[in-house]
């Protein structure tokens, strides 16, 4: 006789976990009619055993010894959301090893052992998800795996950080210094106050790793993506971009041409027109472009306890449905394609270039003749009095151009008498696919 009930372990019951535990006690009528099936907390690990905690029905769960949940031979699904590395990694190994489904919102995980929890998930044929790991209750990954599986992605570009984007947005709306708009973000709960993976772009570098396993079917890994995170970013380049039309965000961008890839994360300058343009605040969204479909964006809440428990247990709902019907892990693909990263000399972008000069005849001819060498022209220049009118300064966005003709252009722009300071030098996004 079919069982009423499926067991799970939860491991981590900080923010997400509790919110897991929430939905799954809120919703238990739904997720029955939606399953077949009652989803049942058996056990939950804890660090501290002893901590006080708001849902007081749940104490009795608590442990402390994670075998309490991985040689339970009735807990048939571990739910990760303890974070980190180690030792999250033994855990989903050990789990999978024992036939056990594992659902995870652990990007940085992910991000660095994905294709080997996938390839071993399939070995046992066990499912692993973990669309929490991304974009907070955006489904992303499922509409990657399942919304795209008959068309081919040739573009994923997003807002992955809430953090970052709530600094550039409060910046651009108020004219406000970096510094400034960090503190009241630490203030408000929006920063850690070591604040360094946020800000230097590393968390939305590996969301954009797991982005680009899933969509390109390559085992991506971290050392892949190119990072710059936020902190340079002054309020003058926001000014002078939207003098030219566009707004600055952090925006990863993951993009295939051919088969050969390139992942970056940058701040860059978006179109006023573009939708990502108008995502504000600590909100995500993801623009994907297909070869079939066209352009679709995903946009929600990426981060807080409920909108990231959501996905949680929608993975886990899904992995509840795939036990009824018989396929756990039959849908899982672990990443099968050969990595090949773009060179510099194929990486096309415009960019963005604020530089300051000697205020004298012939200067901006040198620089443009300059660009003109290494095969760059220009689409928009701004000329400005700097230095209380000793010195000038030139803000410029480029056409096309490859990153190492631009690296090419600032390095010898260093060495040049004529040029006092590279001030700036971003991506733009103009639109292109």
């Amino acid at each position: 006789m079919e069982k009423q009930k499926i067991k799970l372990g939860l491991m981590g019951f900080g923010t997400v976990g509790t919110g897991v535990v929430r939905i799954i006690s809120a919703h238990q009528e739904d997720l029955q009619k939606q399953t077949g099936l009652g989803i049942e907390v058996t056990k939950i690990l804890v660090q501290d055993a002893e901590k006080s905690r708001n849902i007081l029905s749940m104490d009795s769960l608590v442990t402390t010894d994670p075998t309490e949940l991985l040689h339970d031979p009735e807990i048939e699904v571990i739910v990760e959301v303890i974070g980190g590395i180690n030792p999250a990694k033994e855990y989903i190994f050990e789990a999978l090893e024992r036939g056990k489904h594992v659902v995870t919102a652990n990007k940085d995980l992910m991000a660095l052992h994905g294709a080997e929890i996938l390839n071993k998930a399939q070995e046992k044929g066990c499912d692993v998800f973990y669309e929490a790991s991304v974009a907070g209750g955006i489904p992303i990954l499922r509409a990657l795996v399942e919304g795209f599986s008959s068309d081919r992605i040739t573009k994923m570009m997003g807002i992955v950080n809430g953090t970052t984007n709530y600094i550039l947005t409060k910046m651009s709306q108020e004219g406000a210094e970096y510094a400034e708009v960090l503190k009241e973000a630490q203030a408000l709960g929006y920063a850690e106050a070591n604040p360094t993976s946020d800000v230097e772009g590393f968390d939305a570098a590996r969301k954009m790793a797991i982005l680009a396993t899933l969509g390109f079917r390559v085992p991506m890994k971290l050392e892949d993506v190119d990072v710059k995170g936020i902190s340079q970013v002054s309020k003058e380049d926001i000014a002078y971009g939207k003098q030219l039309g566009y707004e600055v965000k952090l925006l990863g961008l993951a993009r295939r041409d051919g088969e050969a890839i390139e992942v970056s994360v940058q701040p860059t300058l978006v179109p006023k027109a573009h939708p990502l343009a108008s995502v504000n605040g600590v909100f995500n969204a993801v623009y994907v472009h297909g070869e079939a479909v066209g352009e679709t964006m995903f946009y929600g809440p990426g981060a807080g306890e409920l909108p990231t428990a959501t996905a949680v247990v929608s993975d886990l709902v899904t992995v509840v449905k795939n036990r009824k019907l018989g396929v756990n892990g039959r849908g899982m693909v672990a990443p099968y394609k050969e990595k090949i990263l773009k060179e510099d000399s194929q990486k096309l972008s415009k960019y963005f270039l604020r530089i300051v000069v000697a205020d004298k005849r012939g200067v901006l001819a040198q620089i443009t003749q300059l660009l003109a060498d290494k095969n760059i022209s220009l689409e928009q220049v701004i000329q400005q009095p700097y230095n209380n009118g000793g010195e000038a300064e030139i803000i410029m966005v480029t056409h096309m151009s490859s990153k190492s003709d631009m690296d090419g252009v600032l390095a010898y722009m260093e060495q040049m008498e004529i040029v006092s300071k590279i001030k700036s030098c971003y991506r733009v996004e103009g639109g292109d696919k």
